[in-house]
């Protein structure tokens, strides 16, 4: 008798159809813009001439730029305190919520969580209005007082948007590390226990450790708000006594570029830069923390 040949296994497509819509809306919603900025990138709206290719003449227009790196700068000090300010906080409201020595746990919990679910723009102008030396909280208790706080002025306007920042996101950072608490297994306790160990010594010996991975977690989605910070500054951008001008972070730079200068090419460069910079630092971060964690 004559062998059959093999029958070649049809395709299955059906994983597609549960990833399909997933890939076709990442591609156009993330794939699509991304590809159209790094497109006007490398063109120039000149007056004469018109939409011309440059190459790569926005990206050392924008690497020479005094402005741009006047706002990096400036994130990047805010970064350096306000982060780490916010995820001790959080991290020791973490750890107080998950020690049971609270009464009312869920209460507290809820009240630190409760500034997140405040929309950006309502929390902005709530405390653009606190800070307010002329018509504010503020104002009235230097009235009072005979004092002279002046949040909005240039030595103090970053430290009020990080009190802000910080404000909006500890409770949703606070719950991050909470949530990794509580996978710590009850045994490990009760081991500890055994042991002798109390209070700080299990802190440092079990809970710490247990967190590692959800605040290099935390570290770089902060890291990546910082770097994209606008909400705050541009809002009080008119309460501010033209304190945050119009390149105050790079988000507002490459906004203001864009829609006040008509600027689209060196805008879609300012914001391709800044993405590279917080991708390297947000990678740098996830390696170091990772290999802490591995060892």
């Amino acid at each position: 008798m004559p062998r059959q040949a093999p029958r070649r296994a049809r395709p299955d497509w059906r994983g597609w159809q549960f990833a399909g819509p997933f890939a076709a809306v990442f591609a156009f919603v993330f794939i699509a813009p991304l590809a159209y900025a790094l497109w006007l990138s490398l063109f120039q709206n000149r007056l004469v001439g018109g939409n011309r290719f440059v190459g790569l003449e926005n990206y050392r227009t924008a690497l020479t730029d005094p402005q741009f790196w006047d706002g990096v700068l400036r994130v990047g000090l805010f970064l350096l305190v306000q982060v780490p300010l916010m995820l001790a906080l959080a991290l020791i409201a973490a750890l107080a919520i998950d020690s049971a020595r609270l009464y009312a746990t869920g209460l507290f919990r809820l009240v630190i969580f409760l500034p997140y679910a405040v929309p950006a723009v309502v929390a902005v102008l709530m405390w653009g209005f606190i800070y307010g030396d002329q018509f504010g909280l503020t104002a009235d208790l230097n009235a009072a007082f005979g004092t002279h706080l002046r949040p909005f002025a240039p030595d103090w306007v970053l430290a009020s948007l990080g009190n802000i920042v910080t404000w909006e996101y500890v409770g949703y950072n606070m719950l991050i590390f909470y949530s990794a608490l509580k996978t710590v297994p009850h045994e490990l306790y009760e081991a500890a226990e055994i042991d002798g160990a109390r209070g700080l010594q299990v802190v440092k010996a079990i809970k710490l450790p247990a967190v590692r991975g959800a605040v290099v977690i935390a570290t770089i989605f902060s890291i990546i708000g910082s770097f994209q910070l606008f909400n705050e500054p541009n809002v009080l951008k008119p309460l501010a006594n033209n304190v945050i001008n119009s390149y105050f972070t790079p988000n507002m730079y490459a906004y203001n570029l864009s829609f006040a200068g008509q600027q689209y090419n060196y805008s879609a460069t300012i914001a391709i830069v800044m993405g590279l910079i917080t991708a390297v630092i947000a990678y740098v971060v996830q390696l170091r923390g990772t290999r802490r964690e591995d060892r």
